[in-house]
């Protein structure tokens, strides 16, 4: 919250200063003659866009963003956290660049009006006479329309044959694109729209560097100030130039800027896709393919050098489905296998190809090496890897949102198969909601094996485990009825039984806080945005203000 209040606070700042900066100065004083309070209206928010572009692509410097996340593992968990919030701030600075876009071409539309209609008013005014200068020699102009046609064609001429108009149509066209395509609809149901609209970024951010090469806002020069004060000779303007008279003004135009804000930040994401290219260059085999209920396979892989950490997340790109395409996977295996793997819903036209290029599709065997090749970006760290920096956890799962946790829970396994003497993590409580019954199915060894291996250590309190069941027919209903008795769940297998609806978080997370007194609980969620929404009102409701008292820290997966 403190990043965002200083990063809005910022915002306000540059428009405010900017804004005084435009309309004060005697420098633009006769350019306020010709725009008015336009002027100022549309530099101040041109100075925010700066800022603001300058910090749009840092947060999907993905690479960047795991080495600064590792660096700062020595410090608190609060730089990571925000470390872990980059796609939401991403999303807070393009809205912030569409609000700076709106008010800066609504007040540049004011600004073109008013100057070409200067350039045909009747002579004998103050506009009509600083719209003239630089029609002759020695002489340069202010109004930097120079031809003689009025509105509306001299407003279009501007737009498309001016190269602050033409660059500024270009990249409002870009912006208006990559925003609409970017709602959470598209993404899910269009996410190939989305891809490819968001590159158009590159064509935004050269449309930004050149806009203000044709230097449109001209002012008055320092050496014309020094000879002609505008605040005093604008009333003689008729003797302007005549002996004993007001020289007559000098202008100039503003030397472009906003290179200088994003030159960094273009720079260094073109060293992220540069790393990202060569990494993607390196060889990876996939070792099996599990085609598991639920429309669900996993990628079993491996690949040279590649070393994880729990709830980490990798990008995928199949060639033979899309050769420009990347997209996200939270990794399901742990660091202490030999290999690493994913787990993938059919949910889509690229899942689905990947689905039928890995045979899926087919009833016999799949060789191995008729299997595609899969380029593979990453790991990238999110805030799972935060799990073991805490004594109690809770692990919330939404239906596939359950795999960052299934390699916390490996990992946890495997460290108990060895030695857990070491381990700070002493309790999980683990929820996982689904919708139907089949999702549990390849779920269900993992927590068979953990449940296993507690009992055995004696320590069978260690994972408390509710698993919620949100849809059934009546069907099922009967048949959950009648199998109830029984020592071990009909769903799952398991010997804690699954549980129907949904859970009642206020309760939860009081029975958590009363078991818990005078500790961090961390409470890590993967799932949609209304349960996030829930959990972090609970987790800030449920914490204490005395700093010894039990305290709940959110965390959501972002990717």
């Amino acid at each position: 919250f403190l990043f965002q209040l200083v990063w809005l606070g910022l915002n306000v700042f540059l428009f405010w200063w900017y804004y005084l900066a435009y309309d004060i100065p005697p420098k633009f004083f006769y350019t306020r003659i010709l725009l008015g309070r336009a002027l100022a209206l549309a530099r101040a928010p041109a100075a925010c866009l700066n800022f603001n572009c300058m910090l749009i692509l840092l947060p999907v410097c993905r690479n960047l963003l795991s080495f600064l996340r590792g660096s700062s593992a020595c410090c608190s968990t609060r730089v990571r956290r925000q470390l872990d919030r980059n796609l939401t701030f991403h999303k807070m600075v393009a809205w912030m660049i569409a609000l700076h876009t709106a008010i800066h071409t609504i007040a540049h539309l004011f600004n073109v009006e008013w100057s070409v209609q200067a350039r045909v008013e009747e002579k004998g005014t103050l506009a009509a006479v600083l719209s003239s200068l630089g029609d002759n020699p020695n002489e340069s102009y202010i109004n930097f329309f120079r031809k003689t046609i009025g509105n509306p064609v001299g407003g279009l001429y501007v737009a498309f044959t001016y190269l602050a108009g033409l660059t500024g149509v270009i990249i409002t066209l870009a912006l208006i694109l990559i925003i609409t395509s970017s709602t959470k609809t598209i993404r899910r149901s269009y996410f190939e729209v989305f891809w490819y609209t968001h590159h158009l970024f590159v064509i935004f951010f050269i449309g930004l560097v050149i806009h203000g090469a044709g230097r449109i806002v001209r002012g008055q020069t320092a050496a014309s100030l020094a000879e002609h004060n505008p605040e005093i000779c604008y009333k003689n303007f008729t003797h302007w130039g005549k002996k004993g008279a007001c020289p007559i003004p000098q202008f100039s135009g503003n030397p472009p800027m906003t290179w200088k804000w994003v030159v960094g930040p273009m720079f260094l994401y073109l060293c992220e896709r540069l790393v990202r290219f060569w990494r993607s260059q390196q060889k990876v085999v996939i070792t099996k393919v599990v085609i598991h209920p639920f429309k669900t396979i996993e990628l079993q892989m491996m690949k040279k050098g590649f070393k994880m950490e729990v709830g980490q997340y990798i990008f995928v790109k199949c060639p033979a489905v899309s050769k420009l395409e990347w997209h996200p996977f939270t990794l399901t295996s742990a660091p202490e296998e030999d290999y690493f793997s994913i787990h993938i819903r059919i949910v889509g036209d690229w899942t689905e190809g990947l689905f039928n290029a890995c045979g899926c599709d087919k009833q016999e065997f799949q060789e191995a090496w008729k299997l595609p090749k899969i380029a593979v970006d990453g790991p990238f760290g999110t805030a799972s890897e935060d799990v073991f920096s805490y004594e109690t956890v809770m692990l919330v799962g939404a239906g596939i949102g359950v795999t960052p946790f299934a390699s916390v829970l490996k990992s946890v396994w495997y460290k108990y198969c060895h030695d857990a003497t070491n381990l700070k993590l002493k309790k999980i409580y683990f929820y996982w909601l689904c919708r139907d019954t089949h999702a549990f199915e390849w779920f269900a060894d993992l927590l068979q094996s953990l449940e296993a291996q507690m009992q055995e250590r004696n320590n069978a309190d260690f994972l408390s485990y509710n698993i919620y069941l949100t849809g059934w027919d009546e069907s099922q209903a009967t048949h959950f009825v009648m199998h109830h008795e029984e020592e071990k769940d009909v769903i799952t297998g398991l010997k804690q039984k699954t549980l129907y609806g949904r859970p009642n978080w206020e309760n939860e997370f009081k029975t958590i806080a009363g078991k818990h007194p005078g500790s961090r609980i961390g409470v890590f969620l993967c799932g949609p945005e209304g349960l996030a929404d829930t959990l972090n009102k609970q987790s800030i409701s449920n914490s204490e203000a005395d700093p010894r008292g039990v305290h709940f820290i959110f965390n959501k997966e972002n990717f």
